[in-house]
């Protein structure tokens, strides 16, 4: 089974006011007041973006890759509300969403998952959430990591794909910024919030996806935690990964919430991805963490054997250039697997450049 995985897929704020649909772009961030100011960001940076965008526009040459790779599943982190209605969180610093016609884009891309379990899914509130939910179910899209209670928050989403049943488990943590008060609960809609990374919560976890397994089907734990900038990789959530695969059965422990790729590790024959970066957001032309790239980014294509250990991994450097997504050229790709070798090297990963600037990664 080959699958197409990414991390934040971030279509709210600029993204949306380029888009043929967008919401009301007033602001409720300290310093920005209207969406479309990450736009003029944009266009200083790297010119004219040439709105309104076509749903497939942000992708840019991704959708080629993707159509090369043909996986079988497509797994996305949705970053940002659906809705065009609701208040914005209060005290909530941030605020992202797109209009609901807007999930073309995801459409065009053949996405087949949309994870929730994340620092935005909410930002407009529970009605946003709500309406978020509506409108990916309404175009066929499943979704896992939040839901209308706490049954349908942690109920796992599954595809039926060629190669087998894919089951995916979202969950967020703390310390990606998700509030307490987003956890879903009986008879409340929110995310699938883990209260406790200790080894007991790791434990917990683990339990509710070994409780999922069933013959032939492959188990991805898409996971939202840790900050937006940096490589290291604490040892309670490196204990944490390893214990899904170890007890819980995971194949694949799908880290994000980083605003770059993050080092990767490969344990008892199943991919652990700390931290798969950002795919696509409006963040173009702001600076203050140029040292790690955030304009690059990772489309991350596993193939699963039949019984989920990791049989391949092609990792595709994409760059960011007016609000599109490119191949990186060389220089950039070259940079890219440098780091994640480095990132990597403590989990007895390497990484290294091929021939077509993909990146290939060696274990042991």
């Amino acid at each position: 089974m080959r699958l197409f995985l990414a991390g934040d897929v971030m279509l709210g704020r600029g993204i949306d006011q380029v888009l043929a649909r967008s919401v009301d772009p007033v602001l409720y961030e300290a310093y920005v007041r209207d969406a479309r100011a990450y736009v003029a960001l944009a266009e200083r940076a790297n010119g004219p973006i040439g709105a309104p965008l076509a749903p497939a526009a942000p992708w840019g040459e991704a959708l080629a890759v993707l159509a090369d790779a043909a996986p079988d599943a497509r797994v996305v982190n949705l970053e940002s509300a659906a809705t065009a209605h609701g208040a914005p969180w209060p005290g909530k610093g941030i605020h992202y969403r797109m209009h609901p016609a807007n999930v073309d884009v995801l459409m065009v891309a053949s996405i087949d998952v949309a994870g929730l379990a994340n620092n935005h899914v909410l930002d407009w509130g529970r009605a946003g959430l709500l309406e978020t939910l509506a409108a990916l179910h309404g175009v066929g899209i499943a979704t896992a990591g939040a839901g209308a209670d706490g049954d349908a928050a942690w109920r796992p989403a599954a595809v039926a794909t060629p190669s087998g049943r894919l089951l995916v488990v979202a969950a967020g943590f703390a310390d990606a910024g998700i509030p307490a008060a987003w956890a879903a609960a009986a008879g409340r809609a929110g995310v699938a919030l883990v209260n406790d990374p200790s080894p007991a919560g790791a434990d917990a976890l683990a339990a509710h996806v070994a409780s999922l397994r069933a013959p032939g089907a492959r188990v991805v734990v898409s996971l939202h935690w840790g900050p937006n900038w940096g490589y290291d990789v604490p040892a309670w959530q490196r204990a944490f990964a390893h214990r899904l695969v170890e007890t819980g059965g995971a194949d694949v422990v799908h880290g994000h919430s980083s605003h770059h790729p993050k080092g990767l590790e490969v344990h008892h024959g199943r991919l652990i991805l700390y931290g798969s970066g950002d795919l696509i957001n409006d963040y173009e032309g702001i600076g203050g963490h140029d040292r790690y790239r955030g304009d690059l980014s990772l489309l991350v294509l596993p193939s699963l054997a039949s019984d989920g250990a990791l049989a391949a991994l092609e990792l595709v450097p994409m760059r960011t250039r007016r609000f599109r997504l490119e191949r990186a050229p060389h220089a950039d790709a070259r940079w890219l697997a440098r780091r994640l070798d480095e990132a990597s090297r403590a989990f007895g990963t390497h990484v290294r450049l091929t021939g077509d600037a993909a990146l290939a990664v060696d274990v042991g």
